[in-house]
């Protein structure tokens, strides 16, 4: 399987999956303290909104890459 088609693929799962889910978060270590046998961290966590024109472009853009990848093969 050629590049090309593997990132066209990747593109349209990309794109539905911001479509479906609307984005993703993720858990951010921000301050750790030592303090003798004390540890202390925070934890913050940071949401990632993924707009809709991202994920339909992402759509557009892999099926125009896999259309060029099947034209050129």
């Amino acid at each position: 399987m050629n590049t090309v088609k593997i990132a066209a693929i990747v593109l349209i799962v990309a794109g539905v999956l911001g479509l479906t889910y609307g984005g993703f978060s993720y858990t951010k270590k921000t301050h750790e303290v030592k303090l003798g046998p004390i540890e202390l961290s925070v934890k913050e966590k940071q949401d990632v909104t993924i707009p809709v024109w991202g994920g339909v472009s992402a759509i557009v853009l892999g099926g125009a890459l896999l259309l060029y990848g099947y034209k050129k093969s």
